[in-house]
């Protein structure tokens, strides 16, 4: 683990592993999560040539919080670290609520990124984006967020700090049909993504629900659209909406993982994202 400045006299830590001499590809973690949101075993990094670095998001983990963002302010934490590690091209990863912040980088920062992953990612709701009706169908929690949102900040805490706890509950349960790494890391994240209460969770319920902060229409590289329903934070229609819109992008659903293991499915994601 180590920590890069951001320009506000912040902080953004960050979990450096894979190929140390392999292609350098940034993650960014869903909603909730931390830099451990990364498959155990780091050998899939390196085997597929990827120098593999994990963020903690503004306000999850160990990184300073930024109140207020939009998700067109994920270039910071993502060019912070690139700087600090020298990095001058890579590409971008992000898991369901990670997704958008990815594609804001592949709008915002095409000087430096190659190609973009947004795995399980929501689309925008509103003006630019899908109607409300459209974009709460089939939504975990979609029509709840809008509600907690419109009300004001401290719904959006209390909620999101149930969740947390119910996250914790689990951590004393049997999770015995897991891969017993997978089981460890999932422990080690509700702990670490939450260090600083839920702030984290709470910008990121703002910055969805309310305009990105850049266009569709100026995202000029590769985009890798994948749909896991394993995993998924958003409907099949969030992705496909998005696809029609990405000049393009490439599409991926459940039904093209065939008998791909997890850990084969991160290993083709990586593989494409090195290009």
């Amino acid at each position: 683990m180590a920590s890069a400045p951001t320009p506000d006299g912040g902080v953004v830590t960050f979990l450096d592993g894979g190929d140390p001499a392999g292609f350098p590809v940034l993650g960014l973690h869903g909603t909730p999560g931390c830099r451990l949101s990364r498959w155990p075993d780091d050998d899939v990094y390196a085997r597929a040539g990827v120098r593999y670095v994990t963020l903690d998001r503004p306000g999850y983990g160990q990184s300073s919080r930024q109140r207020g963002r939009s998700v067109a302010s994920a270039t910071t934490a993502v060019l912070a670290v690139a700087e600090h590690l020298g990095l001058d091209r890579f590409a971008v990863t992000g898991t369901s609520g990670g997704g958008p912040h990815a594609l804001a980088c592949a709008a915002l920062l095409p000087d430096r990124v190659v190609r973009v992953e947004s795995r399980s990612g929501p689309a925008p709701v509103g003006p630019g984006g899908l109607q409300r009706r459209d974009w709460v169908a089939d939504l975990p929690d979609g029509e709840a967020m809008l509600q907690w949102v419109a009300e004001s900040e401290i719904r959006v805490v209390r909620e999101r700090q149930a969740q947390q706890d119910e996250l914790v509950d689990t951590l004393g349960q049997d999770l015995g049909s897991l891969d017993p790494r997978v089981a460890e890391r999932f422990r080690e994240i509700v702990r670490e993504q939450a260090l600083q209460g839920v702030s984290g969770a709470v910008d990121d319920t703002f910055a969805l629900t309310r305009p990105w902060g850049f266009n569709l229409s100026t995202v000029d590289v590769p985009v890798l659209l994948t749909h896991r329903t394993a995993d998924a934070a958003a409907p099949p229609s969030h992705t496909r909406w998005l696809a029609a819109r990405l000049r393009g992008a490439v599409t991926s659903y459940d039904e093209d993982a065939g008998d791909r293991s997890p850990e084969d499915d991160v290993a083709a994601a990586m593989g494409w994202l090195r290009g």
